[in-house]
């Protein structure tokens, strides 16, 4: 414990430096080669980048909903087990504990250095017989390690070194007693009861904040299609700006089957983000192979003759293209229209912009009576895009689409002879608009899980597409 009671002002903890005085050039060189070192792109998976807005809150909150501080006061009288009885002073009570004052700074390759500014008033009977009142003024300061609990493999954080540093002391104790005495009293007072009194408030602060992890790598569903898993890649970095979190997400079908994400390109974060801010990066590679959970659900079969603003759908309207069409079917018949998705769909991000591709086979029928299955007339070998727009609804990220382009189409077979493809590229168009598109978004309002962690609130996310990836800038409430 350090500190002097001569000096009556406040000391503030930003006045404290982690590594003391003499590392001053050990920290800019840490600072120097931490920037250069710490890797802000995900070759494939999800980055989680945590700055001090979101640390800041959680460990306020820790110690406001805690009430850890006033707990740890009402404790103090009370004999505990290993508690020594301090000499000269009995009846000991801690009242009027003041609101503390949090500061933190990131400790590149450790952790956090916490320092908590708080205050109180100690009670008690003295040596001399009468009552006796220290009023204290103190920073609490420790190092929070970050670590990855070998069990669990979740982030965790623990106390290392924590100190008591005496900012000012005033005592009820006569004026005219020798200061030397009274000072020699104070010191082994306050060494004796300060520590053991204020020290455990830091870990139980952490406790509470490592809470908040042990959701984080627990499956999450996707409708009744698979899971997705947040797993950590490694022990979560500490940069001077952040704490940088790497995941390689577990994407699993229903059946046990893991979809395995491809090295699709490098993400990495824009640079234009506020100082202390926190954000979350999804490359592509990631939404891709959770999309792939739904590719079943993206074959659809369309009966319907009506659709939205589309020409009915029979052979008369698809004579007008293909007009052989007419001499196999000189009655109408109402036409039935299947798509398969073939091959995985694929996410492609551009700043932006951000593209569902689809390879597939769309298959034209004439429909016969009931009973009767209906008749194949061709088979076009797809690849269509969808522009894909980005939300979040309840903690989940959602995806609505609209046509961007039909790239390519050609003639896998036909059983009415062959004909010109692109004669029907406005009727495909349109139709994947009206009839397709819609399908697909009641698919895709099923959301993809986000990871669960420190009670954020994504529904305050400002979502930006930049180069193979989506980073959401996350907001506090």
């Amino acid at each position: 414990m350090r500190g002097s009671r001569e000096n009556q002002g406040l000391l503030s903890c930003t006045q404290f430096r982690p590594y003391g005085t003499g590392g001053a050039m050990l920290w800019i060189l840490c600072l120097a080669l931490c920037s250069l070192l710490t890797p802000t792109r995900a070759d494939t998976g999800a980055l989680l980048r945590l700055g001090m807005d979101v640390l800041n809150r959680e460990v306020q909150n820790a110690m406001d909903e805690s009430h850890i501080l006033e707990k740890m006061a009402a404790e103090a009288g009370q004999n505990r087990p290993g508690m020594k009885p301090i000499k000269g002073i009995t009846d000991l009570k801690v009242k009027d504990v003041l609101v503390p004052v949090i500061t933190m700074n990131f400790m590149p390759g450790v952790g956090v250095f916490q320092c908590v500014s708080t205050g109180m008033t100690i009670t008690g009977k003295s040596f001399m017989g009468g009552n006796m009142e220290i009023i204290v003024v103190l920073n609490i300061t420790a190092t929070n390690r970050l670590l990855q609990d070998e069990e669990t493999g979740l982030p965790m954080f623990k106390s290392e070194g924590c100190e008591i540093i005496l900012v000012s002391v005033k005592t009820n104790l006569p004026s005219n007693m020798l200061p030397k005495m009274v000072n020699k009293f104070l010191d082994s007072t306050l060494h004796k009861v300060l520590p053991g009194l204020m020290c455990p408030a830091i870990d139980a602060v952490l406790v509470y904040v490592n809470k908040k992890w042990a959701s984080l790598n627990a499956p999450m569903p996707v409708g009744q299609m698979g899971t997705v898993q947040y797993v950590l890649t490694s022990v979560p970095t500490t940069t001077p700006s952040y704490i940088q979190v790497d995941f390689s997400p577990v994407v699993q079908q229903q059946k046990g089957n893991t979809i395995q994400l491809a090295d699709a390109g490098g993400a990495e974060f824009p640079e234009d983000y506020a100082e202390g801010s926190s954000q979350l990066l999804l490359s592509a590679a990631f939404l891709t192979a959770e999309l792939a959970l739904l590719q079943k659900s993206f074959n659809v079969k369309v009966k319907d003759t009506m659709i939205g603003e589309l020409p009915p759908q029979t052979t008369v309207t698809l004579a007008g293209f293909i007009p052989k069409v007419a001499e196999a079917y000189p009655k109408p018949k109402p036409l039935v229209t299947q798509i398969r998705i073939n091959k995985p769909p694929k996410v492609t991000m551009k700043t932006g912009k951000s593209l569902l591709h689809l390879h597939g086979t769309l298959e034209m029928f004439a429909a016969r009576r009931r009973g009767k299955p209906p008749v194949s007339l061709f088979v076009l070998e797809t690849h269509f895009n969808l522009k894909i727009q980005y939300s979040v609804h309840e903690d989940r990220l959602q995806m609505t689409t609209s046509l961007d382009r039909l790239l390519s189409m050609s003639r896998k077979s036909s059983l009415i002879g062959p004909f010109k493809e692109k004669k029907l590229t406005g009727f495909i168009t349109d139709f994947l608009q009206e009839a397709y598109i819609p399908v697909i978004n009641d698919v895709l309002q099923v959301g993809f899980p986000l990871p669960d962690l420190l009670d954020m609130n994504y529904n305050l996310a400002e979502l930006d597409i930049t180069e193979n990836a989506l980073v959401l800038n996350l907001k506090l409430d």
